[in-house]
């Protein structure tokens, strides 16, 4: 196949093109903004292969990504190109809906006008996988059930508000013009490559530099985490195999609290980089004023995507953890760099505006 990947320079994006560049595809075209989180050291491993291509563009110029659609003789688009993290969402929401609304419209324009110069056979075999995010269906108990593909829409951070408005954006487009499209929505992804911000790179990292490792609240938010390596496989399978119209959720079954992830770590790195005598990591845990609108847990239920499609995730959370640090142990030249422009300091703090 020859795909399109939009984020591809991100921390799943890339894992997406490093695992179809290794599949043999015929072209995996990497069209990434290099934005904050877009880093081309993350496609090292791939960055000499004939199949892989990177474009510097915007996803919101529809001209550009036409062209490169007709240009490459695009089959698919998995779209993943986003602004995807939660406190950044809080402090400043405008380029969330500009990227993740805005920009999804401008991706299916696009897609839609290339879709229509293709042959009979190929329109039917074509596909637009638009790749979402369990946060729109908004918060869940702690005792009530898991999300399904059925599960209502409820947003409950501007980031998580403007990835539900590009669902429904996707979903219109296949209604109204026939687009052929397939969604997913996944949970929490870790493992390597992962930007230094998100709790498990920044933990770990902190951890070593012997800053404070910050938990909001108590730490009693669940979260349901999905190893990205098993997450891109999963990918492959819904655009390769998806149903056009259908949505697929993407989860590990692995539920934990924010506070037994950073302990894992903390009991992880005290094996593998020990302090010395009887010191733990966990003694750098501080507990800090929670997230405003902090949902307090999600959870995927992959049934629908394992039965129909056949995906099953391969890592348990403690293998994939255990591989997560490692690397970052192991992988310094990758994050070193980042986190000397970008130390993990705290987003996300609502400030008044009262006069």
């Amino acid at each position: 196949m020859r795909i399109m990947v939009t984020g591809g320079a991100g921390f799943i994006g890339s894992a997406v093109c490093r695992h179809l560049v290794s599949k043999g595809e015929d072209v995996v075209l990497n069209l990434d903004a290099l934005t904050y989180a877009g880093n081309l050291q993350s496609l090292k491993p791939i960055e000499n292969h004939p199949n892989h291509i990177f474009l510097k563009a915007d996803i919101r110029d529809e001209e550009t990504v036409f062209a490169a659609m007709q240009a490459h003789d695009i089959d698919a688009v998995m779209h993943l190109a986003a602004e995807s993290h939660v406190d950044r969402s809080i402090d400043g929401p405008d380029i969330f809906l500009d990227t993740n609304v805005i920009g999804t419209g401008r991706m299916l324009s696009a897609a839609r006008r290339h879709w229509d110069t293709l042959s009979a056979e190929r329109r039917e075999a074509f596909r637009f996988h638009h790749v979402s995010t369990d946060e729109v269906y908004g918060d869940l108990p702690f005792d009530r059930g898991i999300f399904t593909e059925e599960t209502p829409y409820q947003p409950s951070s501007p980031y998580s508000a403007s990835k539900a408005a590009s669902d429904h954006l996707v979903r219109a487009w296949h209604h109204t013009y026939g687009l052929p499209v397939v969604l997913s929505n996944c949970s929490n992804n870790y493992g390597p490559f992962h930007f230094p911000e998100k709790l498990i790179p920044l933990v770990t990292l902190n951890a070593l530099d012997g800053r404070d490792l910050p938990v909001y609240g108590k730490g009693e938010n669940i979260r349901d985490w999905l190893y990205v390596e098993d997450h891109a496989r999963a990918l492959e399978t819904v655009v390769k195999s998806g149903v056009p119209g259908e949505t697929y959720n993407i989860g590990g079954r692995s539920e934990r609290t924010n506070i037994d992830v950073v302990r894992a770590i903390c009991a992880i790195l005290d094996t593998e980089r020990p302090l010395g005598g009887d010191t733990s990591y966990a003694e750098q845990i501080r507990f800090v004023t929670d997230r405003p609108g902090h949902d307090r847990r999600y959870a995927i239920d992959p049934t629908k995507i394992e039965r129909d499609l056949g995906w099953t995730a391969e890592e348990t959370f403690e293998t994939g953890l255990a591989k997560t640090i490692r690397w970052y142990l192991d992988n310094d030249w990758w994050w070193a760099p980042i986190r000397e422009t970008d130390a993990g300091e705290r987003r996300g703090k609502v400030e008044s505006h009262a006069g």
